[in-house]
């Protein structure tokens, strides 16, 4: 028996049983008929265990570790009070972010937040709140300074973005450093950054850098992580500065296609760790916290998308396959031209039989979810699962042809549990108004 789909079951806590896929303990077929189509189903023990694992493997090369996570991957509040009770702190993007994360419970010592293109409202915002705030231009020292004595706000610990200048990433969309990269500060200007802030009557200080997404070699983090030191030593020999944390940002990559191998934990915490602790002793760095920033590691492989067949369409050249989740629901292959493993939920244990192009219901061509895939013969009214979508999934879901939310599921032993109720259609007009003249 061949299953249809490559999949490394195990590694994504997925089974096969009576002839449809599993999550969690639930048979999705039976989430499908209870909840309808499309719904994201999210596994609670896999982020646990993804979380965990990255945990343990840093804690045994250095004690001080702090696992940001980055709340742009998924940012539902189930999930951050999951990873909360498991000890994450988080890395925010926006103050849209921070208000999430302080309502589920988390501290403002808790938060790192690292925008881009502050504005004014922005860092107001961030200072009221008291996390940590982590700049990413010069420019915006002075208008921080400038916001503390406007409202008479106080905060001795600040960070700034460095660029190290070399980037790495699936697409080039997702590269965040390098020379021509709009992200951080470069090494020619980073020193009079923390000169500045000095001046002005920063005392406590950390320091930041993020490279890319979706990177599963170890070697861009080895050679971004010298970079970074370096930097770092030139500005505690030239202006005395001690570091309280180090954030070398995300970026660990999951294997989407079956060739790809899983990151290397052990190979990053192993290497990475004994290149931070060899030179924080040869810099006289002293014993900074080492934080990392993950998101799509901990939470992509969690989540699959669950769709319904409606249409079966045979062109000159194509089988199509015309399902009711789209790029309004999973944007990554349209934006990114990313693979997602696709399989026949209700089908699970049936050998392919035909090659088939998954479309969405928008009017795009792009809305293509996959290509030239492999799977049995599809009937309208089969259940489409796609894989690894836990990640830039729903948090990059829009509205788009005025088509409602979906539903959002967690799954732990056996139970279900509605964590996000589909948008009702009615929402859709919410907050427009007609001024009085129509």
């Amino acid at each position: 028996m061949v299953l249809n789909g490559m999949v490394d079951w195990n590694r994504k806590n997925l089974e096969v049983k009576n002839g449809h896929l599993w999550i969690g303990g639930c048979d999705t077929v039976s989430l499908v008929e209870k909840y309808g189509t499309p719904i994201y189903v999210i596994n609670e023990s896999t982020i646990k265990q993804r979380f965990n694992s990255l945990k343990e493997e840093l804690q045994k090369h250095y004690p001080k570790i702090r696992i940001h996570y980055a709340v742009k991957a998924n940012s539902n509040i189930v999930i951050l009070k999951l990873l909360y009770n498991e000890g994450a702190f988080l890395d925010c993007v926006s103050i849209g972010e921070i208000y999430t994360a302080l309502k589920v419970g988390y501290s403002p010592e808790q938060i790192i937040y690292t925008g881009n293109n502050f504005t004014n409202h922005d860092l107001e915002y961030a200072l009221s709140k008291g996390v940590i705030i982590n700049l990413d231009a010069f420019s915006q020292i002075m208008r921080l300074y400038k916001i503390m004595q406007r409202t008479n706000s106080t905060s001795d610990l600040l960070s700034f973005r460095v660029n190290p200048e070399f980037g790495s990433g699936h697409h080039n969309h997702c590269i965040t450093a390098g020379p021509d990269i709009k992200f951080g500060i470069l090494e020619s200007s980073i020193v009079r950054a923390y000169k500045k802030a000095q001046e002005l009557g920063f005392k406590r200080f950390g320091i930041h850098m993020h490279i890319g997404s979706q990177i599963l070699e170890i070697e861009p983090f080895k050679i971004a992580a010298e970079k970074f030191l370096e930097i770092a030593e030139k500005i505690h020999r030239e202006l005395g500065v001690d570091f309280e944390f180090m954030d070398f940002g995300g970026g660990f990559g999951i294997p989407y296609k079956d060739e790809e191998k899983p990151f290397d934990l052990k190979r990053y915490a192993t290497t990475i760790l004994s290149l931070f602790k060899e030179k924080i002793k040869e810099y006289d760095l002293g014993e900074p916290i080492f934080c990392v920033e993950p998101g799509r590691f901990i939470v992509a492989e969690s989540t699959i998308i669950l769709a319904e067949v409606n249409t079966i369409k045979q062109t000159t050249h194509k089988n199509f396959i015309g399902i009711d989740a789209g790029f309004h629901n999973l944007i990554r292959p349209a934006m990114y031209g990313s693979y997602h493993e696709i399989v026949v939920a209700n089908k699970i244990d049936q050998d392919p039989k035909k090659r088939y192009d998954i479309a969405g219901p928008l009017c795009e061509s792009g809305d293509i979810l996959g290509r030239d895939r492999n799977l049995p013969l599809v009937e309208e009214g089969d259940i489409i699962g796609i894989l690894d979508a836990g990640a830039y999934g729903f948090t990059m879901a829009s509205n788009y042809n005025l088509r409602p939310y979906a539903a959002e599921i967690l799954v732990k032993e056996g139970q279900d549990y509605l964590i996000r109720e589909r948008q009702p259609i009615e929402d859709l007009l919410k907050f427009q108004n007609i001024p009085e003249f129509l």
